[in-house]
């Protein structure tokens, strides 16, 4: 332990805020009132002038057991004394394969072999690369065009942006990928207002996909990626029955499925994997964020066996798939995540979360007689609420709702326009859960 004396609390804040290009935020008004935070513990972050902020958001979608938990950080501090690094191109550590058959284990199916990189952005163009040479192996390379949905995020890098459907993440940055479509996204207010769960309606927008093949023709399509349950545009639940339906169409013409579960796995949807709530088995299904409880970066793709056996062709000698990142299993991310799995099974974060699936979910449908609220959707343990725009100011008042949680609540929310994203912790409590709603009611009358 160092034996510099304690700092005190807000004297840790700093006085030039302008060197780090912060992501995803306006770097200009943050500076005006920084939202700054330096600890962490279970359900809260601690602010350097010594507030208790009350996580809403798990981070960003991703510390599902908590935050600071001590066996994690113990498992990561063990691992750095003994191997900090190890290459993972003709090298490896025993912990990575140790992970890769814990994770096959969790999924369903056949989902026997893991492609670790670092994040999920990097887990979805790995997922899409993998699908166009799986097909090439196969001596189909014509099919090389990815089908994408409105709407979704698959992260930030090209093929990502590519397939993704959220406008602005995309429009300044040119040309996207050649080859790819999309399919419509699966919300409408008009019939699935206040939807606690999948909702009813909805089901019929996974044959757009034929349409797409009529116009394509499926010699050409290579894969269908989705997010199970759209996280970061709001909260979207897969209609019911919609999943189902994608995996038919798909089987029927020899498209891969993926599913992006960087957001749904590890426990959000109240099972190991979105896929094992749906009975859907995807052909490759994305992982990060929850993997490691995001106290290292760690992110993967696994596959189903004949997906992976394709590659496994040809000399011995020669590398399979060209493709893979310098952390790939790094051995604190592996550590992090070993440790990880560990507290979900010992303290049954998974099934916990399904059984607070609706206490969550009363409590956020309770908010709709709140002001500007304009639609809510629940399942597992996420919740999006609309709110009324601003007019002539789109996400203006999402933006003013997130600061006054933060500055005035005590409490940390995910704001994508002007929709609230709420996705808490699993180790979260009723009274807490409480807590969240009584927060966002007073904000919102704040704002009124």
């Amino acid at each position: 332990m160092s034996d510099d004396p304690p700092v005190k609390a807000g004297s840790a804040v700093a006085n030039d805020l302008s060197a780090f290009w912060m992501p995803f935020t306006p770097n200009r008004q943050f500076r005006l009132a920084p939202r700054l935070i330096d600890g962490a513990s279970g359900m809260y972050y601690t602010t350097p002038d010594g507030r208790r902020v009350l996580d809403a958001t798990a981070g960003l979608w991703c510390v599902n057991a908590g935050h600071c938990r001590p066996s994690i950080t113990a498992a990561i501090q063990a691992q750095a004394a003994v191997l900090d690094y190890a290459p993972p191109f003709q090298f490896a550590h025993p912990a990575a394969f140790t992970l890769a058959g814990r994770l096959a284990a969790l999924a369903p199916g056949d989902l026997d072999h893991v492609f670790f990189c670092n994040s999920g952005s990097e887990a979805v163009d790995t997922a899409l690369k993998v699908a166009i040479a799986f097909h090439r192996m196969r001596g189909e390379g014509a099919r090389t065009r990815l089908i994408g949905r409105e709407r979704a995020y698959h992260g930030v890098g090209f093929g990502g942006i590519s397939v993704g459907g959220m406008v602005n993440n995309r429009k300044h940055f040119g040309p996207m990928l050649a080859g790819v479509d999309h399919l419509p996204h699966t919300y409408s207010r008009e019939h699935q207002r206040y939807a606690n769960g999948e909702p009813a309606w909805g089901a019929h927008l996974a044959e757009d996909l034929e349409r797409l093949v009529a116009l394509h023709d499926a010699s050409t399509i290579a894969a269908v990626i989705v997010e199970p349950m759209a996280g970061s545009t709001g909260v979207l639940p897969p209609p019911a029955g919609y999943l189902q339906r994608l995996r038919r169409i798909c089987d029927r013409h020899g498209i891969l499925l993926i599913f992006d579960e960087v957001i749904t796995g590890f426990g959000r949807l109240g099972a190991a994997f979105a896929a094992e709530r749906f009975g859907v088995t995807p052909d490759l299904l994305c992982f990060a964020k929850g993997v490691s409880n995001a106290a290292a970066p760690l992110g993967g793709v696994l596959a189903r066996a004949g997906v992976y056996n394709a590659f496994m062709q040809g000399p011995e000698h020669v590398i399979e798939l060209m493709h893979g990142y310098t952390y790939s299993a790094h051995p604190m991310g592996v550590a992090a995540a070993h440790a990880a799995l560990d507290l979900y099974a010992e303290e049954g974060l998974f099934a916990r979360a399904l059984a607070l699936e609706p206490v969550l979910a009363k409590a956020i449908h309770d908010l709709r007689d709140a002001p500007f609220v304009e639609d809510i959707r629940t399942i597992g343990m996420a919740a999006g609420i609309d709110l009324a725009p601003i007019a002539d100011a789109p996400g203006k008042r999402g933006f003013e709702m997130m600061r006054q949680c933060f500055h005035e609540l005590d409490m940390m929310v995910r704001v994508s326009g002007d929709t609230i994203a709420l996705s808490p912790p699993l180790i979260i409590s009723e009274t807490e859960i409480g807590a969240i709603a009584s927060r966002f009611r007073a904000a919102l009358t704040k704002l009124a």
